[in-house]
Parts: structure tokens; C-alpha cells; sequence
């Protein structure tokens, strides 16, 4: 039972009361009634509870950042916002989608429910869309036979570990945006799951190479080393989309972190 349809429940059970209320027992009360304790503590609550809904569900949806696969973008305490009408307006609850309004282009930082448990939330970078031919071979990436314009960057110092990973500029479509690589880790992906449409990829000892299908899309984290992203359980269906990232609103250990990202 997730947060939505809590919220959605409440939602419908505060509603009935406020208008059980309003229908007929608020007139029936003299001006100088106290209100009973089911109007004080259920309908009272219902404008501010519609309020949060919609906004949740329709406008923006707050995150935190739990893991360390999108550093140097994202960083583990990030509070961030999450554009829910970019991709298109959802029905809240069960994310059926019922106006078109763009399409995840490449680049984007994307939030999406995890293909192998859709009650959980994933945020990775959006850098496979349908039809593209995706290959990661020796921690380099190629999209469509064209290699990812990459920059090298002065390494970057993780500091809760005390260790450096190699930074790089890179550039997917028109988004520019840093990541990470360790020189120590392998180039080989290790148990890829048995994932819809696994035919499409080839594994080798240099990594992987994904032909994303129809309607799907293929998710890396910045953290390169450090991610399990499509590479490992395969490619997010459009439905299990949630929205884009676009803002830090909180970061209680760095404040200067508050503002937009790409």
C-alpha cells in the first residue's frame, strides 16, 4: 500500500464527510455549535488534503535522494521536485497516462517505478530512447554508432569514502552534465537479470549493447561504477514513468545545492 493511495483514500473519506457535512449537518447546527469531532478532525482536513493531491499528483511530487548512483548530479540527502505533467498528464494511483504531452528525450534525469517492484521509485539519467542502439563497451558510451562527447574533468574526491573516482564532462543530446567512472572497476557487467526483451542486448566482456525497444527506455546512473541501471535489469516501459527531475529544494548538510539541474 503506497503513499498515493493513501492519500487517495483519505482523500475520498475526508470528501464524504465534508459533503455529508455541508449537505445537511451544518445547516441543522446553530452558529454557536461547537462542531462535532468527525467534522473537526475528518472534514475539516479534506481542502488541505485535495490540495496536496492534486499538487502531488498532477503538478509536483517531492523525492528524496537515497543512493549515491547519480553523484556527481545528485547527492545522497538531495530533496528534490519532480515535474509530473512533462511526459504527459496521469491518472494518480495507477499511472495510466490520458493526455500526451512530450516524450523523455536523451539526457533527461527521469524518475520512474522499477521495473522488478514497481512500489519502488528509481531516478536515473535517460540516455536510450526507443529505437536507439545503446552500447556500453569499455566504460565509454555510443548511441547509435556515435560516441558520447566526453571531457575529462579534475577527479572527484568522494567524501564520505576518502577516494577519487575519474570525473568527465559529457554531452547526451543537448544536455551537458558530469560523471563518474573508477579506474578499478570492471568493464563487464555481472548478473543482468533475465529482463522483458533480454534478446535485445549482448553481453561481452566489455560490457553491454541494448537495442531498445518500442515504447521503452534505457536509464543509466552518472555514478557509473556505482549504479545498477538498465544495464542490470533492462529497460523501463513507458507506463512505469513518474516524472522529470529538474530541481534541489533541500539538501540539509549543503544548502548552496538548492537550484535546477540537468
Amino acid at each position: 500500500m503506497n503513499f498515493p493511495f493513501i492519500l487517495f483514500v483519505l482523500m475520498l473519506v475526508t470528501g464524504a464527510l465534508y459533503a455529508v457535512d455541508v449537505l445537511k449537518f451544518r445547516k441543522q447546527r446553530s452558529a454557536n455549535s461547537p462542531e462535532p469531532l468527525w467534522v473537526e478532525w475528518g472534514a475539516s482536513f479534506f481542502p488541505v488534503i485535495l490540495i496536496v493531491f492534486v499538487l502531488r499528483s498532477f503538478l509536483f511530487e517531492p523525492f528524496k535522494i537515497p543512493s549515491g548512483s547519480m553523484i556527481p548530479t545528485l547527492e545522497v540527502g538531495d530533496f528534490i521536485l519532480v515535474n509530473k505533467f512533462t511526459y504527459g498528464i496521469r491518472l494518480p494511483v495507477i499511472n495510466q497516462k490520458i493526455i500526451s504531452v512530450n516524450e523523455p528525450q536523451r539526457g533527461d534525469v527521469m524518475v520512474f517505478r522499477y521495473p522488478e517492484d514497481p512500489s519502488l521509485d528509481y531516478i536515473k539519467r535517460v540516455v536510450g530512447v526507443p529505437g536507439d542502439t545503446v552500447a556500453y563497451q569499455n566504460k565509454r558510451l555510443t548511441i547509435n554508432g556515435q560516441a558520447v562527447e566526453m571531457q575529462k574533468l579534475p577527479d572527484y574526491l568522494h567524501p564520505d569514502r576518502l577516494y577519487y573516482s575519474e570525473q568527465y564532462q559529457a554531452k547526451i543530446g543537448n544536455v551537458e552534465h558530469r560523471l563518474l567512472n573508477d579506474v578499478d572497476a570492471p568493464p563487464f557487467v555481472p548478473d543482468a537479470s533475465r529482463f522483458p526483451y533480454r534478446e535485445n542486448c549482448t553481453y561481452n566482456a566489455s560490457g553491454v549493447i541494448c537495442k531498445v525497444p518500442e515504447g521503452h527506455y534505457f536509464m543509466m546512473g552518472d555514478n557509473r561504477d556505482n549504479s545498477r541501471d538498465s544495464r542490470f535489469w533492462g529497460f523501463v516501459p513507458e507506463e512505469n514513468i513518474v516524472g522529470k527531475a529538474f530541481f534541489i529544494w533541500l539538501n540539509l548538510s549543503d544548502l548552496s545545492r538548492i537550484g535546477s539541474f540537468r
